[in-house]
């Protein structure tokens, strides 16, 4: 899919609708704002800008980096600027709910979404440089390469990021004995 998503990066970018980019990309680019914000408004608010921003700046798109991490990119620049203005400092995120359907048993799908919200939780909890690598990781399944490349970090970096970041969620899960 990679491949695909790239030719049509490629190909489209210079010719692409704003809708069209909404709808291809509007989950990931959201996601990934609320992992960074922790909040449901700032994410609505940030997928906003971020695509008014790739519309406005499509010319400038070089090719360079899919499409999707280009869009990632400019969420990441687009959340840290947000987060260095004074309202983000007076901003207290809440906490989230998620809905969740199945087929288990109530009590079962009770202990099941715990243990998930407490997971997150404990990724939530860790600190930016490690929780952002996660969650792209986890969420938008980036390459190492392109994990590199939206964070302006080395590659070996990437890894050992990742590394560090699912052993401190592994240890907190060990510690509360999940």
């Amino acid at each position: 899919m990679q491949s695909k998503e790239l030719m049509y990066s490629m190909t489209c970018a210079s010719s692409v609708s704003l809708r069209e980019m909404m709808e291809t990309y509007g989950p990931d680019v959201w996601n990934y704002a609320f992992f960074l914000t922790r909040s449901r408004e700032q994410a609505n608010d940030i997928s906003q800008e971020v695509f008014l921003k790739a519309y406005k700046s499509i010319g400038k798109y070089r090719g360079q980096s899919t499409l999707k991490t280009w869009l990632l990119t400019i969420t990441r620049n687009t959340a840290f600027s947000l987060r260095k203005s004074s309202f983000w400092r007076r901003f207290t995120p809440l906490g989230s709910h998620q809905d969740q359907g199945g087929t288990l048993s109530a009590e079962q799908e009770a202990i099941g979404n715990q243990y998930a919200n407490r997971i997150w939780e404990i990724i939530m909890e860790l600190p930016d440089k490690y929780r952002e690598i996660l969650v792209l990781d986890i969420q938008q399944d980036l390459s190492v390469s392109e994990l590199s490349a939206l964070l302006g970090i080395a590659q070996g970096t990437v890894k050992s990021r990742l590394g560090r970041a699912r052993e401190k969620v592994r240890t907190a899960i060990k510690e509360e004995d999940l």
